[in-house]
């Protein structure tokens, strides 16, 4: 199946560096989970561990899901801030999200 994405012009011009950063980031969100992870968040939410599990549903384990939350931390997608005992996940910078815009946008999903 061939996608088309008709842009009227290349907004930005990526150094060699920042294209090594950008395929670095996706392969990180490389994954539905973690895709679903960042649709969930969106740009206002935190949530902890079980409620993005409870979110997200359909077999969800704690286990998979601070392992997806550690990942994406680890690179700079998300931030973390303890309350207690539980941990607030939310997106670190919100232009990540126009990733999942731009797909749809594209018709690339």
């Amino acid at each position: 199946m061939l996608y088309l994405c008709i842009m009227k012009k290349l907004q930005t011009k990526l150094s060699r560096e920042k294209l090594q950063v950008a395929a670095r980031l996706l392969k990180v969100v490389a994954h539905p989970v973690k895709l679903e992870i960042l649709q969930t968040l969106g740009p206002k939410k935190a949530m902890d561990v079980s409620s993005l599990c409870e979110s997200i549903g359909a077999g969800c384990e704690i286990s998979m899901m601070s392992h997806h939350l550690a990942k994406m931390k680890d690179n700079g997608l998300l931030k973390s801030e303890k309350m207690g005992k539980q941990v607030f996940y939310s997106v670190a910078d919100v232009s990540i999200l126009k990733l999942l815009d731009c797909m749809g946008q594209c018709n690339l999903v």
